[in-house]
């Protein structure tokens, strides 16, 4: 294996994994379909025998509790994190665990953090949400509400074992994570194998959304069949790479697709540009997001690997660097479509109380400024530069805590009280947490990188002794990340209320029936195709002229 080849190599073999899976879910297996239908509902639902009579099949019961373990894990991932940065300034805060013979050290703890954001508050909550759009999204019902409802109970339990192995890699000789990780493979084969199925229903065309969700979730696999098919899964840059092709695949794709979803149902109006849509969905897929920390330890602690440093050919960081500059397309085409189809046609989110939409309009501003930071940060590691390692946690945490969290639970918010019938318990406390979480967010992490600039700044010039100031700064950076704790909380039980308090859901409304593709268009005035097509209308559009004018009321004279 030539490692200069080790990007092109995986890349090709990742893009070809993914062109087959498109052939065959547009083609099928020729007379094998009813075949494979048919061993692949019995898998999900029968050969489990009597477990899966202890949960659930009702229409949206497995979102429902997918989204709710997310929002728990959403407040274990805070805790976590805060107390991970609070031991960054004063580790010895959590001395008296000592006596119990726990060590916590500030670096463990953020891992943890990480993880538990990664994949049980940000993945539960995408697959909580992504399990009712896409059945409305392709006109008919999931395949198996049982099976999904069963899967998150074991999606939960490799994230409890993500956490212990964080703290203590090994118990009794066992190495936790990849057991953890296995775990987590085979929750994520019975969804891939739900989720087809579903789509194999399909009554109608599939609007590129659903797309981005199906490709979430055959994405992730793929990422890992083509790293280790490449032979790359030894090398730094092989393990790196297989980082950033999963969090563009699974996190980016499927918080796009929830998100979209969930933008336009919430807000009442169309998508403002399918095409962007299809650009986000291929350049999601081609190119290398640089989202996510410079440390590959992640991957290399999940799959068992033995660590390398991250040593890049010539041809690897021109690649590598080339594609990460090019997701920058995508990134801003998802963003302004969010963007201008909350705005709609009028200068203001139409409905600003609808649930989550407030979460979907933060992450939505911050994606395109930590995405380009976190370029500059990939860049400069991949390069072997190093010169901006000191704020790549710090960067991580923001596209964690200000993108990836706010576009996951604002999607799950719009979606669940469509899913479990049920409104939460109060849209006040629903507000205060988004302020809480999203404010203490953004200044404690603000703060916290300040910091980072501060001990980069004495680095570089030699000095013997750190600045007061640092360790002040990281102080306060910390407390102002508690606020993120509170938010969360205020989530968890205002949503976990609200199924059993919370005010019973209407009918769905017209805008939310055609939010997606309209069935009728009013012609208010001249206008242009363009526009038509672009607020989300087909061929089979009615257009209709209205007498109703745009033009602005005078006074009428006597």
């Amino acid at each position: 294996m030539i490692i200069m080849d080790v990007i092109v190599s995986t890349l090709t073999i990742f893009w070809l994994l993914l062109a087959l899976s498109f052939i065959l879910m547009k083609r099928g297996l020729w007379i094998f379909n009813d075949v494979a239908k048919g061993l692949s509902m019995f898998m999900l639902e029968k050969a489990l025998g009597p477990a899966i009579d202890f949960v659930s099949g009702r229409p949206g019961s497995a979102s429902t509790t997918w989204i709710i373990h997310g929002l728990v894990w959403a407040f274990a991932a805070s805790t976590f994190t805060f107390m991970g940065l609070w031991l960054g300034h004063d580790a010895t805060a959590l001395h008296s665990f000592e006596s119990w013979g726990y060590h916590p050290e500030s670096s463990e703890l953020l891992y943890a953090g990480r993880l538990t954001a990664l994949f049980g508050a940000i993945g539960m909550l995408v697959v909580g949400a992504s399990l009712y759009a896409l059945p409305k999204l392709c006109g008919t019902h999931l395949a198996s509400e049982s099976n999904a409802t069963l899967v998150s109970l074991l999606w939960t339990l490799s994230v409890l074992l993500m956490f212990v192995g964080s703290q203590n890699e090994q118990i009794l000789g066992i190495t936790i994570l990849p057991v953890a990780n296995l775990l987590l493979t085979l929750a994520s084969t019975a969804l891939i194998i739900n989720v087809i199925l579903t789509v194999s229903e399909a009554t109608k065309e599939i609007p590129f959304p659903a797309w981005l969700i199906v490709y979430a979730f055959i994405g992730n696999i793929a990422a890992v069949l083509a790293v280790f098919a490449s032979g790359a899964f030894d090398e730094g840059v092989g393990q790196w790479l297989l980082f950033h092709l999963a969090g563009g695949t699974f996190f980016f794709c499927g918080l796009a697709g929830v998100s979209l979803y969930s933008v336009s149902v919430g807000s009442g109006n169309p998508l403002w540009s399918k095409s962007l849509v299809a650009f986000t969905l291929f350049g999601a897929v081609i190119t290398i997001n640089p989202m996510g920390s410079t440390d590959p330890s992640m991957v290399v602690d999940l799959f068992s690997l033995s660590s390398n440093e991250l040593d890049a050919s010539s041809r690897d960081v021109i690649v590598g660097s080339f594609l990460m500059a090019l997701s920058a397309i995508p990134i801003i085409a998802f963003s302004a479509n969010m963007l201008v189809t909350l705005r709609g046609s009028d200068a203001f989110v139409e409905n600003p109380d609808a649930p989550g939409i407030a979460e979907l309009n933060l992450g939505a501003w911050m994606l395109i400024p930590i995405a380009i930071g976190s370029l500059f940060v990939q860049t400069d590691a991949l390069g072997g530069v190093n010169e901006l390692t000191g704020i790549s946690q710090s960067i991580d945490l923001m596209a964690i805590w200000l993108v990836m969290i706010p576009l996951s639970v604002g999607s799950a918010l719009n979606v669940l009280p469509r899913a479990s019938g049920r409104h939460q318990l109060s849209a006040n406390r629903s507000r205060w947490a988004f302020w809480m979480m999203s404010g203490g967010a953004f200044l404690g992490l603000l703060i916290t990188m300040m910091s980072d600039f501060t001990d980069m700044a004495l680095t570089e010039s030699m000095a013997e002794q750190g600045a007061s100031i640092n360790m002040e700064l990281r102080k306060v950076g910390s407390v102002m990340f508690y606020g993120a704790v509170i938010g969360a909380i205020f989530h968890c039980t205002n949503t976990i209320s609200g199924q059993y308090r919370g005010r019973i859901m209407g009918g769905p409304s017209e805008a939310s029936l055609s939010s997606i593709a309209i069935e009728s268009y009013s012609l208010t005035g001249p206008t242009s195709i363009r526009k038509i097509l672009a607020s989300g209308a087909t061929l089979d559009t009615e257009v209709s002229p209205s007498e109703q004018s745009k033009e602005e009321g005078a006074a009428t004279e006597l």
